[in-house]
């Protein structure tokens, strides 16, 4: 079932992880490894979260990496569809 207006993945670090911890930023980048840039670009949705980040955070707040990566494809799911009936798709039949 798909879920109404998902949050981006980076909503979920900030208020979840982040947040809760007390961590800036630049504290949480530095323990995942990645710029500072990086993580603000997520956090403020302007990056997704790539298999390889999903396995950072996985490993950095005992979460899996596949929750991220569904989190970022619900999200990305759900932005095409509001986008559907402005695709100039045919349906395609067999000959």
């Amino acid at each position: 079932m798909q879920m109404h207006n998902p949050p981006h993945p980076g909503e979920i670090i900030k208020e979840l992880c982040l947040e809760p911890l007390g961590l800036s930023v630049t504290d949480a980048a530095d323990g995942l490894g990645v710029s500072r840039k990086t993580l603000s670009a997520i956090i403020n949705g302007r990056a997704g979260i790539s298999p390889e980040m999903a396995v950072r955070l996985s490993i950095a707040f005992d979460t899996s990496a596949q929750s991220w990566l569904n989190q970022q494809s619900q999200y990305e799911l759900w932005h095409a569809e509001q986008n559907r009936s402005k695709l100039l798709v045919k349906k395609l039949v067999a000959a």
